[in-house]
């Protein structure tokens, strides 16, 4: 084990799954710290910030969204995750534009909330220093020179179809919201339909085959997410 373990935070309400994941992540090698409730989380984030939060939306006190809200306006850098269930997807639409870097929903397999966990360490340390180029698989963007490749062959984008690519380069392996990239690139939050046509052209000229995607994913009902880079 590391002489600096990272910590995590779980601020859940249930035993069970408190339980479960302090065992779980211990045997990744992960400090596990619980808070039954919103306040017992605020104190010991006071007393000893975490490297990253599991938050439950549904709190008996403080909603964890009032609590995600807090941290963000005191500034708090830790990164944190959504834990919901998949028929809270206003909740997760909500928390994410509030300022959560992910979510993850109840059941869920330990695998695949340790690659989230690694995930938004990684995007922390990448979001000190943007890389001017980016690289996943077969896919490169120069975000200085704004040039697009695909196996080594330039791709031509339109300048809003390049602007919705470079936001999830920027966040590459995040989830973003509809709203956070439609008010990013539009200046608004247009009709999500609006949104889906461009992400269909992008995939059309990024993706090997646009109905399955390997880069540009779409987290259902909530945004989409770029594959993390190599």
């Amino acid at each position: 084990m590391s002489a600096n373990p990272i910590r995590i935070l779980v601020v859940d309400d249930e035993p069970p799954i408190r339980r479960l994941l302090r065992v779980g992540l211990g045997t990744q090698g992960y400090t596990v710290v619980e808070a039954p409730d919103g306040r017992s989380a605020l104190e010991s984030a006071k007393a000893e910030p975490p490297d990253l939060v599991l938050l439950d939306l549904g709190l008996p006190d403080i909603s964890g969204h009032d609590l995600l809200k807090r941290w963000r306006e005191e500034a708090a850098t830790f990164p944190i995750l959504i834990l919901s269930s998949r028929s809270d997807e206003a909740g997760i639409v909500g928390a994410l534009d509030d300022g959560a870097d992910d979510y993850v929903t109840k059941p869920f397999g330990m695998n695949e909330l340790v690659a989230r966990i690694r995930a938004a360490l990684r995007h922390r340390l990448q979001a000190a220093g943007e890389k001017p180029l980016f690289r996943t698989g077969e896919l490169s963007v120069d975000l200085v020179r704004r040039i697009v490749r695909v196996k080594g062959e330039e791709v031509k984008l339109s300048p809003k179809e390049y602007d919705i690519l470079r936001l999830l380069v920027q966040h590459a392996g995040k989830v973003l919201t509809h709203t956070y990239l439609m008010r990013e690139v539009w200046g608004a939050a247009y009709d999500v339909q609006y949104l889906r046509v461009y992400v269909r052209q992008i995939r059309q000229k990024i993706e090997e085959i646009p109905e399955q995607p390997v880069y540009l994913r779409t987290e259902t009902g909530v945004g989409y997410r770029l594959r993390e880079p190599d």
